[in-house]
């Protein structure tokens, strides 16, 4: 998304629109955009840079970490906040400010019945069976006889 500073009056502007998905440039598999990028950003300009802050909104193909199927994501960064010194330049590109926010925004470790629309069958593990007695004891269960004197 880029920006001339020419157009911004001194007490500011507001802009709302949206940019395609690829301006991302995402390479991961396992998290696509699948719908563009809605902005609604006030951008200003202040002794010698451009601050942009407001709200980034996105939808994206998520793979669930454990049934592994793919699920749609909205994402939503509603504390955009970004400054960029100026330096001279008439245009100023905010792409790699909004990508950095939106990729912080997307979870390490997704599952696809967040949404409480899915029930994950990948969550369903089967219950524990109890050990047999003569199983031995697992070797930290000597830690528990460890007397320590303050």
């Amino acid at each position: 998304m880029k920006i001339h500073t020419r157009q911004i009056p001194l007490e500011g502007k507001h802009i709302e629109g949206e940019d395609p998905a690829s301006v991302l440039d995402l390479h991961d598999p396992t998290a696509q955009p699948c719908g563009p990028l809605r902005y609604s950003l006030d951008v200003g300009l202040s002794e010698g840079g451009l601050f942009a802050t407001g709200r980034l909104e996105g939808a994206f193909r998520l793979d669930c970490v454990k049934c592994l199927e793919p699920f749609e994501y909205a994402v939503l960064v509603p504390n955009f906040a970004c400054q960029v010194e100026l330096e001279g330049a008439e245009e100023v590109d905010l792409t790699e400010s909004l990508r950095e926010d939106i990729v912080l925004a997307l979870p390490a470790h997704p599952h696809c019945d967040w949404s409480g629309s899915k029930h994950c069958p990948g969550l369903h593990l089967p219950p524990e069976q109890p050990l047999p007695a003569e199983t031995p004891r697992p070797v930290w269960d000597a830690l528990d006889h460890l007397k320590l004197e303050p």
